[in-house]
């Protein structure tokens, strides 16, 4: 499993107007600029965020995006599979119902379905919240005497 650019854009911008939510609205350019990625390429990632309502966008001059709930409330699991699909290490484990005609035989299944819990699991735990607190913190121990 590997996750692309959209994957990491995607959390980025989230961790980013987590940052600035009290800020009010904030721009793509702004996000843009301090990610140092193009504009363009996050106005398609946001409007994946917006349509699965992870966002909330305002038209206009004063316009802008906002985080839809609380930092607490979103998981970096759900951010990732929003724009990556399914983090399942292999095809058969994308589905629900596994329709691979080897997956009564199949000798590695289970150690691909434990690999892709894991995962799961892990994403899942780990809150926009908890990124912010962990970078307030690494920020905290950034001092000289």
């Amino acid at each position: 499993m590997k996750i692309t650019t959209r994957g990491r854009y995607a959390l980025r911008t989230m961790v980013d107007l987590a940052q600035h939510s009290g800020d009010g609205l904030v721009t793509l350019k702004d996000v843009a600029a301090r990610q140092g990625v193009s504009q363009k390429y996050l106005e398609q990632i946001v409007t994946l965020l917006s349509k699965a309502r992870l966002v909330k966008g305002v038209r206009g001059p004063q316009g802008g995006y906002c985080l839809a709930r609380e930092p607490k409330d979103y998981n970096v699991g759900e951010i990732l599979e929003l724009v990556e699909g399914s983090l399942a290490p292999v095809e058969c484990l994308d589905a629900d119902v596994n329709t691979c005609d080897r997956c009564g035989s199949c000798a590695t299944l289970d150690m691909w379905a434990g690999l892709y819990k894991v995962v799961t699991d892990y994403l899942g735990n780990i809150t926009l919240q908890d990124i912010l607190d962990r970078a307030n913190a690494a920020a905290g121990n950034d001092y000289v005497i």
